[in-house]
């Protein structure tokens, strides 16, 4: 099979879909992988490492497309990506479609296949290939609050951790998941108050057992999230509904109830966000202000520690990629149903309920 690894283009994006080393590995198996000049800089691997592990390496955009079967991609592809797509390419990327209608109509215009990295589970049900950012994603949340809440940033001049006879500051966190136990994780180390609130009580059981009572844990109600949101410090929204649009949980009346200078970090903006005043945001502009609440809502937020995120996501994605150019897609769908999760679209059609549901476009079962 022939690969194509495009160098990414979103905003600040310095990641990139496959290490040399993932390169040599498939290079090994006889397949023919295509690299976009300069795709890796951004994470630290040159195009002569890429060279090195039997890569091509080519300037044209343009020509990577028109001569790979399968392309892989970090993040789902800008409108002016999508014009570069055919019909019987293979994409296999982030896409979080839920929340980009118009690259999902574009994809679907082209009539590609697309395998999304964030709805393939595991024969555990887990989602194996968005744990790793999720894991980052999380850790970043806090140290990027804490930083918006400095006085110089805009936000109320709060230290998270406090000192002696000063209380530290509140956080809280909304969902339980990988994105929200990342972010308890980091939060309880620099000391902060943390309420974590979640529907899963077994999750907060989990928690609350690890923390030793360190951290509040609350299951969610209205009345429970408004009460905790207004009195933060930082709130970092953490829910995922794979494949669908994030429901919302802080409305822009609690918003205008918070602390001046308080701040929102909304990681649940890949799909739509989790808070209604969120907007996604870029790595150059990445805060903005609705009633004296900074909101920070980049929607590659592991972008900007790219050595890390791109070897922690080739870990994650080799062996489905390996799966991939070896046999069939529709035998490997039919022998793998977690994978088969994976498929939001194919060859023109829509065979993801959440992303058909958020779109109002029809649903058309893969199996």
């Amino acid at each position: 099979m022939v690969i194509g690894v495009p160098k990414e283009i979103k905003d600040h994006e310095y990641r990139v879909s496959l290490t040399p080393d993932g390169t040599a590995a498939l290079y090994q198996q006889g397949h023919e992988v295509w690299v976009e000049a300069s795709a890796g800089v951004g994470s630290g691997f040159s195009d002569h490492e890429y060279r090195e592990a039997g890569a091509i390496i080519t300037s044209s955009k343009a020509e990577l497309f028109g001569k790979a079967e399968l392309i892989l991609k970090v993040k789902e592809p800008l409108l002016s990506e999508c014009a570069l797509f055919r019909p019987g390419h293979l994409l296999f990327t982030y896409l979080h479609l839920a929340a980009v209608p118009d690259v999902t109509n574009a994809l679907l215009s082209q009539k590609v296949t697309a395998l999304a990295y964030e709805t393939t589970e595991a024969s555990d049900g887990s989602l194996p290939m968005l744990k790793p950012m999720s894991e980052i994603a999380g850790r970043m949340s806090i140290q990027i609050g804490a930083h918006y809440l400095e006085k110089a940033q805009g936000g109320r001049g709060a230290l998270l951790g406090g000192v002696p006879g000063v209380e530290p500051g509140r956080v809280v966190v909304l969902g339980a998941g990988v994105v929200g136990a990342s972010a308890v994780r980091m939060a309880v180390g620099l000391g902060a108050q943390v309420t974590v609130i979640n529907l899963d009580i077994e999750r907060l059981r989990a928690l609350d057992d690890q923390y030793h009572g360190r951290i509040v844990t609350r299951a969610a109600s209205s009345a429970g999230i408004e009460e905790a949101v207004c009195s933060a410090d930082l709130v970092i929204g953490a829910v995922l509904v794979p494949g669908a649009k994030a429901p919302t949980l802080v409305s822009r009346a609690m918003v205008s109830r918070m602390r001046p200078g308080s701040v929102i970090v909304d990681v649940s903006v890949d799909q739509g966000g989790c808070v209604e005043t969120t907007r996604p945001t870029t790595h150059s502009d990445p805060v903005y202000i609705v009633d004296g609440v900074l909101h920070y809502c980049v929607a590659n937020m592991p972008g900007i520690v790219p050595r890390t995120s791109t070897c922690a996501l080739t870990n994650a994605t080799m062996p489905y990629l390996i799966r991939l150019t070896s046999e069939e897609l529709e035998r490997a769908i039919r022998s793998d149903p977690g994978l088969a999760k994976g498929v939001n679209l194919k060859e023109g059609k829509v065979t993801h309920a959440g992303v058909a549901k958020s779109h109002g476009l029809p649903f058309t079962p893969l199996l």
